[in-house]
């Protein structure tokens, strides 16, 4: 059974920082990348960030300079640093696992994140 648990969201002040952690469990093979969405209400999910096998990573406009993903292979973690968060940034932001054989994504349960004053 495969399972993504996400922790680190909340409130927090525009300006301010939250870091995202989600610790994935069970057998997962031949990830291709893992990543982290958002959903604001009444919008559609969107790639916030996205870190290949090999580790290059890629971001969304919106969130370039600011948002920062890294992993941690030997504790099957994968992270999102967010600075400088903006009230736009509210959404709940899902951790995503992609695997190239067979094509298949994995999802995590999803963690708030809310910034306002």
């Amino acid at each position: 059974q495969v399972q993504l648990v996400e922790s680190g969201g909340g409130l927090v002040q525009p300006g301010g920082s939250l870091r995202l952690s989600c610790a994935f469990s069970g057998s997962i093979f031949s990830i291709g990348a893992m990543g982290w969405y958002r959903q604001a209400p009444g919008k559609q999910r969107e790639l916030v960030a996205a870190i290949t096998n090999r580790g290059s990573t890629d971001y969304a406009d919106s969130v370039k300079g600011r948002f920062t993903i890294s992993k941690n292979a030997a504790k099957n973690t994968v992270y999102l640093q967010m600075d400088s968060l903006k009230v736009e940034d509210t959404a709940v932001y899902y951790c995503n696992i992609a695997t190239l054989w067979p094509a298949r994504d994995y999802w995590g349960q999803g963690t708030q994140v809310t910034v306002s004053s």
